[in-house]
């Protein structure tokens, strides 16, 4: 016996997270009956499970990849304007390969993606605090005072950001280059939070998650992770969260 989120997670339709949504929203069904109870417990050798009328199975193989995302490519799976797909970037895998996190439309950088639901959740969820690495250009100067408070915690929509690990790396033509680490990962959320010290953001790009790093991999390409990394990846999750 299996809990239902975790099944439909196996399934290949998302994070446990999203799945649950799918079975809240009344768009799971078991033996024919619509079932929106989070703690059901299901026999997959036995039920029949189905999402909108379709019969799903677990998929057969994990996929883990790394995508050095390029600036104009949008993280989703469609778009009412038409315009670019991180999927325009990869080929077609016959699998739902979903991506782990965002990266908003004019920033670029590393972007994981799987069709692995239960590695998604561990590496998405606030609550492991896998840490996530940016070089973030802005124009002019910034204060010692407004590095400070970026360290400290920004109010973001009424909530404090989580401390964070800010640096200058370099100065020049009137452009200040900062290396940023934080450990969550809220809505554009380096944008707002140099946003609310006076700080324009000229680029941004994400080069590590956790101890995966996008190193040299050129823009608008992409690789499998290594066995490694993936290891990684999961073991730095599972730390943080008995650290907690």
């Amino acid at each position: 016996m299996v809990r239902i989120n975790k099944y439909l997670a196996q399934c290949n339709l998302g994070s446990r997270r999203s799945v649950e949504k799918l079975v809240l929203d009344g768009k799971i069904s078991i033996n024919g009956k619509v079932e929106t109870d989070l703690s059901l417990q299901i026999n997959p050798n036995v039920d029949i499970i189905k999402h909108e009328g379709k019969l799903i199975i677990p998929k057969s193989e994990n996929i883990y990849l790394m995508l050095n995302k390029p600036k104009k490519y949008l993280v989703s799976k469609k778009d009412d304007f038409d315009r670019r797909l991180i999927y325009d970037l990869l080929p077609d895998f016959g699998t739902n390969l979903f991506y782990i996190g965002r990266l908003d439309y004019m920033s670029e950088g590393l972007l994981l993606l799987t069709n692995d639901g239960d590695f998604a959740e561990k590496i998405i969820h606030p609550k492991y605090k896998l840490q996530k690495l940016y070089k973030v250009k802005i124009k002019g100067n910034i204060t010692a005072d407004s590095i400070d408070k970026l360290r400290k915690g920004i109010i973001l929509n009424g909530k404090k950001t989580k401390p964070a690990i800010v640096y200058v790396n370099n100065v020049k033509n009137n452009i200040t280059t900062l290396k940023i680490t934080i450990f969550e990962g809220r809505k554009r959320q380096i944008r707002y939070m140099l946003k609310s010290v006076g700080s324009d953001v000229l680029e941004l790009k994400r080069l590590q998650i956790g101890n995966v790093k996008l190193n040299k991999l050129p823009l608008g390409m992409w690789r499998m992770l290594k066995p490694s990394e993936v290891t990684s990846l999961l073991y730095t999750s599972k730390t943080n969260t008995k650290r907690k």
